[in-house]
């Protein structure tokens, strides 16, 4: 590390290894989100079927309820660096073979998932390695603003990403390399250029767990979460918000049916919550939060909630716009406190095992929360979907508040002040 103090509103780029981790990150999300883009639109250009196109979420959330337990002992028993790398190195030859299927147009579907299904695998390791390694990267001090630069990096390639996807995959190229296929040979060199970043770290943050694999080293990362009420809180409160309060799966519906503002109105839709994320986080890395963090989450995840109502009552194309714009906002500003919690409230060798259970409730948020958008939508239609959806964000909102006192103390975003506050909580039996 090359600096312990002062940066300003940058200072987690004083480090020379958090600069290069978030370098290699920017490209290898634009390539995944590329992809994503990439791997959808094929699917649907072969069956045409939207249940087709729900299966590549499942096809990547499995992995990682497989995988939760041996993932996480895997980033505390081993460098974790290594299983990044390790990780990332084995994707490469998942995203060949997408090239391959794509570059011999087999007409079959079910090869692409087991490739996801492999995808998936790797990510559903490297994800708490990659989670429980930030640490290492900065000072402490800095800790909170390499989170929310870490978000605003993930938003800015994320909002990038699908827009790359579609401009290469509908380049006037000739012949086999036309669609798909450009896209995964893009894809295929943000991987190499990952590799060759993450390599170059100095940090070597070694083993965590000296344990022998057991149920008992395996299960001690669910256990501990199960016994630190403002983990649980922040983590379930996440999980239930964006399972009920999700709307994204629904947007074409809203796009199409609704607002009546076509395909462009659709991308503007899709955009709205990401711009809403990275202005925020922009301001969060000038001024960040302080104090009364635990309070802020909740009105945070309140304000979701409502906006996702907003959202679903609106015939508006500019308030919809407005009410997804604070969707992003207010989720983000819950997504910066989450992950400062997680890691801080956490001990350095339990990391790994908890960001693996942290990564299997926010792959439950997200892959399952979209297949439970389409059922409510498939049940109630997609207006009431959203409204109930929103309005059961803000009751869990509620609760979580009755519920959890020591969520709604938390106050300083420090590991002295979260784990002084959870030393009063007794241990679950």
């Amino acid at each position: 590390m090359d600096q312990k103090s002062g940066g300003g509103a940058a200072a987690a780029f004083l480090s020379r290894d958090f600069r290069l981790y978030q370098m290699a990150r920017v490209m290898v999300i634009l390539g995944a989100e590329a992809q994503a883009l990439a791997v959808a639109w094929q699917i649907y250009e072969m069956t045409h079927s939207a249940l087709a196109l729900g299966y590549t979420g499942l096809a990547l959330f499995l992995p990682g309820l497989l995988f939760m337990l041996p993932a996480g002992h895997a980033a505390d028993r081993f460098d974790r660096r290594a299983v990044i790398l390790t990780c990332y190195a084995l994707q490469i030859f998942c995203t060949l073979g997408l090239f391959l299927l794509s570059w011999f147009r087999l007409p079959h579907v079910w090869p692409i998932y087991v490739i996801l299904f492999l995808i998936g695998s790797g990510r559903a390791f490297s994800g708490p390695a990659s989670s429980a390694l930030i640490p290492h990267l900065v000072p402490k001090e800095h800790f909170v603003n390499a989170v929310t630069w870490g978000a605003t990096i993930f938003q800015i390639a994320n909002f990038a990403g699908p827009a790359l996807g579609g401009i290469l995959y509908t380049l006037p190229i000739p012949g086999r390399l036309h669609g798909a296929a450009i896209v995964y040979l893009f894809m295929i060199g943000t991987l190499l250029w990952f590799l060759l970043l993450v390599g170059s770290l100095r940090v070597r943050p070694g083993r965590m767990e000296y344990k022998a694999i057991s149920k008992e080293v395996l299960l001690a990362g669910f256990r501990y979460v199960m016994q630190k009420q403002i983990l649980l809180a922040a983590i379930s409160l996440d999980l239930f918000a964006v399972l009920l309060g999700g709307a994204v799966a629904l947007l074409p519906i809203f796009a199409e049916d609704i607002l009546h503002a076509g395909p462009r109105g659709l991308g503007l839709l899709r955009a709205a919550p990401a711009v809403g994320a990275l202005v925020v986080s922009l301001t969060m890395t000038v001024r960040p939060i302080t104090r009364k963090s635990g309070a802020t989450m909740l009105v945070c995840v309140a304000i979701f909630g409502a906006s996702t109502v907003l959202f679903g009552v609106s015939r508006d194309v500019a308030l919809s716009l407005a009410a997804l714009f604070v969707v992003g906002a207010s989720d983000m500003v819950s997504v910066v406190i989450r992950s400062a919690i997680l890691q801080l409230a956490t001990p350095q060798q339990m990391r790994g095992r908890v960001s693996a259970v942290n990564s299997l409730f926010v792959g439950a948020s997200n892959e399952l929360g979209e297949f439970e958008s389409g059922v409510t939508a498939h049940w109630w239609g997609a207006v009431r979907a959203v409204v109930y959806g929103g309005i059961g964000a803000m009751v869990v909102t509620g609760l979580w508040s009755a519920m959890f006192p020591k969520l709604r103390q938390t106050d300083e975003l420090t590991a002295d002040a979260l784990l002084g506050l959870e030393a009063g909580q007794p241990r679950a039996s």
